[in-house]
């Protein structure tokens, strides 16, 4: 579908997506948007209430694309290790597929008002404990090291596939795959157990 082509509501979260990554949440104004989009700045509001309901509609929409990747494999009878790995490629995915939004997810979510803010850290927080119980169940299983902390194994993971967005290119020399595997195993060699 062309950009002409999609509904203007979305042609809409796709501008302020791409600016919001590209110049900040504050610094991004209702009439740049509205001149990027080639819109009169009061149309716009024919079309949304404001520049937080763009904010809050990209942060949701962002959590759902990670959750549909991530929470399919909860479910998955793979051991830890490979979990861990493929986990960590839908993520990367995630974020490689979708550059402004997870831009804007995981720098701008901060300006939220407080009730959308609690939204995102309830879901922050449930990403993390999928991690979490990840890590608990390879030490359980025998596949990672027991004396991993899960807690902060899942803050190393998170922060390696998180913060892709701020060096990955799409079209460059690697894919999501290339990444995750690499990343995967520089971790997975400290989190195996030995036996």
């Amino acid at each position: 579908m062309t950009e002409t082509a999609k509904p203007r509501r979305a042609q809409i979260l796709d501008s302020a997506s791409r600016l919001f990554s590209e110049r900040g949440y504050h610094a991004t104004s209702m009439r740049d948007l509205a001149g990027d989009l080639g819109m009169q700045g009061g149309s716009l509001y024919a079309h949304i209430s404001g520049k937080e309901e763009l904010l809050i509609e990209i942060v949701n929409v962002a959590s759902r694309q990670f959750d549909e990747a991530l929470f399919t494999l909860r479910d998955t009878q793979l051991p830890a290790d490979e979990k861990l790995r493929e986990a960590m490629h839908r993520h990367i995915q995630v974020v490689a597929d979708n550059m402004d939004s997870a831009t804007v997810f995981f720098h701008e979510w901060k300006h939220l008002s407080p009730e959308a803010y609690a939204r995102v850290t309830g879901w922050r927080d449930s990403i993390d404990a999928f991690y979490r119980e990840l890590i608990t169940r390879g030490i359980s299983e025998g596949t990672f090291r027991a004396d991993l902390d899960p807690r902060m194994t899942a803050y190393l993971v998170l922060s390696a596939v998180n913060w892709a967005y701020t060096w990955y290119r799409p079209g460059g020399p690697l894919t999501p795959r290339d990444v995750a595997d690499s990343f995967a195993d520089m971790l997975l060699c400290g989190l195996r157990s030995e036996t």
